[in-house]
């Protein structure tokens, strides 16, 4: 039983990865042939730019030609002048485009057949070649898909005046309701139900707050509609938090921040109101419905207030094109912030050189059974299934991430159904390294668990972990001779690993190999890769699998009992410690076994002099894990790897082996109650020095290996 427990609560984070495929093939294709995103763009989303969605239907029904065109490049220019990169979202010839060229701006512009695009009209526009100006609905939909979370618009849409008679409810509301994407607008259009739509916006339970001095939620033209907003965030910075916590909530609701009409270029709500009135007479009169409403509505208001609601218009797009863009960058500085972490500076405007972590990222599907026995045939279990995010490489990564080191991330994903997903998830960390390809399957691991918590059954596809090559790595050679410390996963190919632990012996590296699986564990050792390796991070079925392929004598089983586990990951350390500074033996619910050098009574986690002294043996301490019953164990996906990060985090902070290992097991024990494969309660405040010297600790046994 304790071999069963200490399998699963430490090995199965190494296999819990990745993102399933079973997903629609429209969807898939969403991110392929139906969809391109401008080079600039992609560039900035990439390097962790401030980017803004605009909208195209103000552009292709809003306004005439050629003002339409004006005004667009006018609000990309505002959106540039503030520190942002446009996105511009349309349909050309039936793909979807974020970003735009000045001539596909302009072929938009002078269409006379393009057609209003909103979540509903995708399937028929792409399918029949159309092209379109993308709605509030639309774009937040192409926004969300390109990982864009900031999207600026005019106004949205809402529940029409006598709503409640016709259902006329514009799909932004729902839109919003179901797509995380922050929109940046003027509130709702006058020419709508505001207090209905507001209440119609609560109901989807989206977070909707004004923006400024007054809690009044603006209605388009006019700065004031008689209705309060639920919240207020008085600057860019506010918004930008509030955005950044719905979005590492994970909800999968948007925010609207209602940003008012500047007040000299304000129309006055009383003439606005009646020519409202009018308008809504007029369209009644011509049986114009649906989605034709709100142009016919815009054209006629421009005609019956001589122009003041078209300079209104103007004026409001503007501003709320620089209120957004500003909010952008608030967001982006907010982001690379929170992965950069407090490091310590090393001179004015010089952080350190970052750890690297070379490995996989995957979309672990969990399924854990109520019952305890799982019954086959073909029956449906009941049981609990979550989508969370693994790989062993990412795992290490983000606990790092979350402990204030920062590092960088060298993996792969396709660019597929989750791609967007895992950008979000894995906002907190430096994902610049991180290879995003056309045409692949990002990594996915799918693991049935026993109702007590043990493996029985995973299913993985892990195949683009075969695109992170040397080639490729070896772009990242000076973060790589510069890093304090390279981790590197045994999903990772055998070619990429030998060039690692070549830089690794041509520049005195400290690497650490994460042996990732039993059959994995094996891959640095066909060769004498293996010497320049620093540290091993194996449980013992991997650390008998290393034994078996550099020919050393096994043992007949594993044991189970703790002074037969110790004695048999001993035996089976010792030669490696030849070449390796120290082997980190997993043991799951036994805890931590250090093996290497110990001078005054302790096991020396830096290389160093100290080493070559004679009065240096080798020797092993066994570290018990902190007790944790089945009942609180939540999660076993990412426990081995919290450890690891854990005990490397307090080796870059320069603390005593002792803190180091115990700040490992504190961060073990936080990702066995979480659902998620790394805690995020993990941080620098939950585990650090100052914690573990406020614990109680069981005893440390040492033992001699020589």
């Amino acid at each position: 039983m304790h071999k069963m427990i200490r399998k699963t609560t430490y090995s199965l984070g190494r296999h819990v990865s990745s993102m399933a495929r079973g997903t629609t093939q429209v969807r898939r294709l969403l991110h392929g042939a139906y969809v391109r995103i401008h080079p600039s763009v992609q560039e900035a989303l990439v390097e962790g730019r401030p980017v803004v969605a605009l909208e195209s239907t103000i552009i292709t029904h809003g306004m005439a030609y050629p003002l339409n065109l004006s005004m667009a490049r006018e609000v990309e220019e505002i959106v540039r002048t503030n520190g942002a990169v446009p996105a511009t979202v349309g349909i050309l010839r039936g793909q979807i485009h974020v970003g735009l060229t000045d001539e596909e701006l302009e072929f938009l512009a002078s269409s006379k057949n393009a057609v209003k695009v909103s979540r509903r009209d995708f399937p028929f526009v792409l399918s029949q070649g159309l092209s379109g100006g993308t709605t509030v609905s639309g774009t937040m939909i192409a926004a969300h898909k390109a990982g864009i979370p900031v999207f600026v618009t005019g106004g949205i849409g809402g529940v029409h005046r006598d709503g409640e008679n016709t259902l006329d409810v514009s799909a932004d509301l729902t839109e919003l309701g179901r797509t995380p994407v922050a929109v940046i607008s003027a509130g709702a259009k006058s020419i709508l139900d505001i207090g209905r739509t507001l209440e119609y916006l609560e109901t989807q339970g989206v977070c909707v707050a004004a923006f400024g001095e007054s809690r009044e939620f603006p209605a388009f033209f006019s700065r004031r509609s008689g209705f309060q907003a639920p919240y207020q965030v008085r600057d860019e910075e506010e918004a930008a938090k509030l955005i950044d916590s719905a979005l590492g909530l994970g909800l999968s609701s948007g925010v609207l921040i209602a940003v008012p009409c500047p007040q000299e270029r304000a129309a006055e709500g009383q003439a606005i109101e009646e020519a409202i009135q009018q308008a809504l007479s007029q369209a009644r009169s011509k049986g114009i419905t649906g989605k034709e409403v709100t142009p016919f509505l815009l054209q006629k208001l421009t005609q019956l207030t001589d122009g003041k609601s078209l300079d209104s218009n103007l004026a409001l797009i503007q501003n709320n094109a620089r209120v957004g863009s500003c909010i952008a960058v608030a967001l982006s500085k907010l982001q690379k912030a929170r992965r950069k972490g407090n490091l310590p500076r090393r001179g004015e405007n010089m952080t350190p050189p970052q750890p690297v972590v070379i490995g996989g990222i995957n979309v672990d599907f969990i399924a854990k059974a109520q019952n305890p026995d799982i019954l086959g045939g073909g029956q449906t279990n009941a049981g609990r299934v979550r989508r969370t995010f693994g790989g062993v490489g990412r795992n290490l990564a983000d606990c790092l991430s979350r402990l204030g080191q920062a590092p960088l991330l060298l993996s792969a994903v396709g660019k597929d159904e989750h791609l967007e997903s895992v950008l979000h998830y894995c906002h907190h960390m430096d994902m610049r390294g991180v290879l995003q390809l056309e045409g692949k399957s990002t990594a996915s691991y799918c693991a049935v668990i026993t109702s007590a918590g043990e493996l029985s059954v995973g299913l993985g596809d892990m195949d683009i972990h075969h695109q992170i090559t040397e080639q490729y790595v070896s772009q990242f050679k000076e973060n790589l001779c510069q890093a304090p410390l390279i981790c590197i996963d045994g999903n990772v190919p055998l070619s990429t690993i030998q060039y690692v632990c070549q830089l690794a012996r041509e520049h005195q590296l400290a690497v650490c190999y994460e042996p990732t699986d039993e059959n994995k564990a094996s891959k640095p050792f066909l060769s004498d890769s293996w010497k320049a390796l620093t540290y091993i991070s194996p449980n013992l079925q991997e650390l008998r699998a290393i034994n078996q392929t550099l020919g050393n004598p096994l043992p007949a089983e594993l044991p189970s009992r703790l002074e037969d586990v110790v004695q048999t990951a001993v035996a089976l350390a010792c030669p490696l410690l030849a070449h390796l500074h120290c082997v980190v033996v997993t043991l799951g619910a036994h805890g931590v076994l250090l093996c290497g050098k110990s001078l005054g009574g302790s096991i020396s986690l830096y290389p160093g002099a100290q080493e070559q002294t004679a009065a240096a043996r080798l020797c092993a301490a066994h570290y018990p894990a902190i007790p944790i019953s089945r009942e609180e164990i939540v999660n076993v996906s990412g426990a081995g790897d919290s450890l690891m990060a854990g005990i490397l985090a307090g080796m870059l902070a320069k603390h005593d082996t002792g803190t180091c290992v115990r700040m490992g097991l504190l961060a073990a024990s936080l990702s066995l109650r979480s659902y998620e494969p790394i805690s995020p309660e993990i941080s620098t405040s939950s585990v650090n020095q100052e914690q573990v010297k406020s614990r109680s600790w069981p005893e440390v046994k040492v033992w001699k290996m020589d």
